[in-house]
């Protein structure tokens, strides 16, 4: 006869807070449940090392569980009468235990919500839903703090959470260390020749079974992985590992270098804790007061800039993107503001374009599932706006291709910064930029075939013709924006064949895009 527990309680695979309350409560009444299903595996077609990632970091979460006395009931993929949907398998599990409550985290997946919902519904047992313990605001938290306004902008949220937790503040608490709150411009630097980059940290892990797995059961994947040397963390004492690294060699120059590009590293000064964030494994206040700490422990060496440029990305846009999540979803991911219908290349699924900025960027994607953010918005995202992509095939590839993606801040990275489908809520303008910027900003034009500083003929960059195309399309909506006014000044006072000129060798390139 099966085992008999008072509760279930669910965890998904991005739910893996070992800090959370409900683990200070052993009970041998309460059943904790980890699955591996095809609903989340197919909803989108995810790089292998994501679906992996994933896979591992929930099978080490159950085995720390169980070692600290908690029951758990762990599915994997292939397991004989797995129902393959969580709904499925909690139906299942409340009928084989004879559960009498049924309890969840929320989830930071609108889809998801609405699925735990709609079964709570359904469900005979009764139930309750409980925070994650991770965030540092609400999920409407942002919606609330900009309640009346038009347009949620990221600078004063930003000062609100440092003056609430007390981050880089005076000790009146109400005035930034400095005297200044936003060290943004110093962090715009281009990586010099001579520059010494860290080597990244990498763990070492075979997969080869789980990509037998993942094979056998016939899971769509993209991108590559070496079966024999898995480098991502997936265990809380690797993300500590990982996040100790980061401040000891590479938290010196984050700021200064967090905007810039080089063939020569893929990380550079980045920390690559986005993954073990997202998936809980690291909360963010432990992650910025590890940083802040080291930064006062060594502000000889290390200037306020870099570390006020990590935090406010931790602290301030994290929570920000969150938050604009769940004041507009469903609505967001429908957006369309230009109404762009083009299809996005083939080559961003393989990489086999000769503009070397993406060649390199969608590359080291597919290889490594990861590209830090500057990549994602101004080289992918910048040449799908110009293209005229449709939000969804860029959401769906940003969402597949990175292995930090999860939709809450996937969708308001892409569809509203990057592609500004959301006319204005995230973004006060489109991200664009021609070849100027990718030159300005990385080395990848040096050794690419196309010419950055040609807008037509022969070899012209594509970024050139299609930025210019760009703007003359979306007048109607762009003319008047107080930040893009002047780039209409600059396109009207072209003469008028060379603006003619422009505008064929876009429409070219547009052509014949999978040629490019």
């Amino acid at each position: 006869m099966a085992q008999k527990y008072q509760k279930l309680r669910l965890l998904l695979g991005d739910q893996l807070n070992i800090r959370h309350s409900w683990f200070e409560e052993k009970n041998d009444e309460v059943l904790y449940v980890l699955m591996e299903t095809r609903s989340e595996t197919n909803y989108v077609r995810h790089h292998i090392q994501k679906v992996i990632g994933f896979f591992l970091a929930m099978r080490a979460f159950a085995e720390t569980l169980q070692a600290q006395g908690h029951r758990v009931h762990y599915i994997q993929l292939d397991e004989t009468g797995n129902r393959q949907s969580i709904s499925g398998n909690l139906r299942n599990l409340i009928e084989q235990y004879d559960i009498r409550k049924f309890e969840y985290l929320l989830p930071d997946e609108y889809r998801l919500d609405a699925e735990l919902k709609n079964l709570c519904r359904e469900l005979k047992p009764e139930s309750q839903s409980f925070d994650t313990e991770h965030f540092l605001t609400q999920r409407q938290g942002v919606e609330a703090f900009f309640e009346g306004k038009k347009t949620y902008l990221l600078e004063y949220f930003y000062r609100h959470i440092r003056k609430q937790y007390n981050i880089l503040m005076e000790e009146d608490g109400e005035t930034p260390l400095t005297g200044r709150w936003n060290y943004d411009q110093e962090n715009r630097k281009k990586m010099p020749k001579g520059q010494n980059i860290p080597q990244p940290l990498h763990f070492q892990r075979d997969v080869s079974s789980l990509v037998a797995m993942l094979k056998a059961e016939q899971v769509e994947t993209i991108g590559s992985v070496d079966e024999k040397h898995f480098t991502w963390p997936v265990t809380r004492r690797e993300c500590l590992e990982l996040l100790n690294y980061f401040v000891h060699n590479q938290l010196h120059l984050f700021g200064t270098y967090q905007d810039a590009m080089a063939e020569r590293g893929y990380l550079l000064f980045h920390s690559k804790l986005s993954f073990a964030m997202n998936v809980k494994l690291l909360h963010p206040l432990e992650v910025a007061d590890a940083c802040v700490q080291h930064w006062k422990d060594h502000q000889d060496s290390i200037d306020i800039s870099q570390i006020e440029g990590f935090v406010r990305q931790i602290i301030g846009w994290r929570e920000y993107m969150r938050g604009i999540y769940w004041a507009k979803m469903p609505a967001f991911a429908e957006m369309n503001y230009f109404n762009h219908q083009a299809k996005l290349p083939k080559w961003f699924w393989a990489g086999d374009t000769q503009m070397n900025c993406l060649k390199h960027a969608i590359g080291q994607s597919l290889e490594m599932a990861y590209a830090h953010h500057i990549q994602r918005l101004m080289v992918t995202g910048n040449f799908a706006l110009l293209l005229g992509v449709h939000p969804d095939e860029v959401d769906q590839w940003y969402l597949g291709i990175y292995m930090d993606a999860i939709e809450w801040v996937e969708i308001t990275n892409t569809r509203g910064m990057s592609q500004f489908a959301d006319g204005g809520i995230v973004g006060t303008k489109p991200y664009i930029s021609s070849a100027n910027y990718m030159h300005k900003m990385g080395d990848y034009c040096s050794n690419c075939k196309y010419d950055k500083k040609a807008k037509y003929g022969k070899n012209a960059c594509p970024f050139n013709s299609l930025y210019w195309d760009f703007y003359d399309r979306h007048s109607d909506k762009l003319s008047n924006n107080p930040r893009t006014g002047m780039m209409y000044r600059v396109w009207n006072r072209m003469d008028g064949e060379e603006r003619e000129k422009i505008l064929q060798q876009a429409a070219e390139y547009k052509a014949r895009v999978e040629e490019l």
